[in-house]
């Protein structure tokens, strides 16, 4: 049974690409309704265990599991998952942002047609209700029906977030949602993610240790496909438990 704090429980997860590797034995809770950051350097493993919560490590024809990745007392990894359906609840922001070639306006309604909402007024509703999370509607209120490719890069991807929090998820999955961005576009996407909080359990992926230090609550540090140290961010960044930690957070490698 995972806590009532947790909103998911990770247990013996080992994730393979053929007869490599890339995520070794990892165990750990991440709490509901907080922003949990993994860290680690390059082909560490962070980003194949982000992915492999939304099953899109399934994309990949090479991949493999062993282990559980608890939700609502559900392994996630079941072979009767409804994938559909666990996507639309535990939703995905990539680094890149990645409009649709769509006008602004259906790059949020498209998906909600999908899944049957096809009054105008509702999805007037929702469009609007997801611009304004993300500070986006007084930018584009009057430009709903251009194209969403006309924004800057900032705009676009909290128009990604957008587009994601319109399905109503439960869980935000952000695999370096600023680091593709200017430093002014940066910090409002932090500033929203921070309010993001209050409704989504956020897992985010940073190589920006600064950026992890500042906006999470919780930090995972990963090296060579093992989760070395779990801890509170405070405590991660400035009083660590093992020196590998200690030496990647001080700029040792990495």
């Amino acid at each position: 049974m995972q806590s009532a704090d947790s909103v998911f429980k990770v247990k013996d997860l080992s994730i393979f690409y053929g007869d490599n590797q890339a995520v070794k034995e990892v165990n750990f809770e991440i709490d509901k309704k907080a922003i949990t950051a993994l860290i680690g350097p390059s082909g560490c493993g962070k980003s194949t265990f982000l992915r492999s919560i939304n099953r899109t490590n399934d994309l990949i024809p090479t991949s493999s599991n062993q282990g559980e990745i608890i939700y609502e007392d559900v392994n996630l990894l079941d072979d009767n998952i409804n994938v559909i359906s666990l996507r639309k609840e535990i939703g995905m922001v990539f680094q890149k942002p990645n409009p649709f070639p769509k006008s602004i306006y259906n790059n949020i309604a498209h998906a909600l047609k999908f899944y049957g909402i096809k009054n105008k007024q509702k999805l007037d509703r929702i469009v609007e209700d997801s611009l304004k999370k993300v500070g986006l509607w007084e930018e584009v209120k009057y430009r709903l029906h251009e194209s969403a490719l006309a924004l800057s890069g900032g705009q676009q991807q909290r128009l990604c977030i957008a587009r994601t929090i319109a399905m109503e998820p439960k869980v935000l999955l952000l695999d370096e949602p600023s680091s593709a961005l200017d430093p002014i576009s940066n910090a409002k996407i932090e500033a929203l993610i921070i309010e993001l909080k209050k409704d989504y359990s956020i897992i985010m992926v940073t190589h920006n240790m600064q950026q992890a230090s500042r906006i999470s609550d919780k930090t995972a540090f990963f090296l060579n496909g093992e989760m070395i140290e779990y801890d509170d961010t405070k405590t991660i960044f400035t009083n660590p438990s093992i020196q590998k930690t200690e030496d990647y957070i001080s700029g040792r490698f990495g």
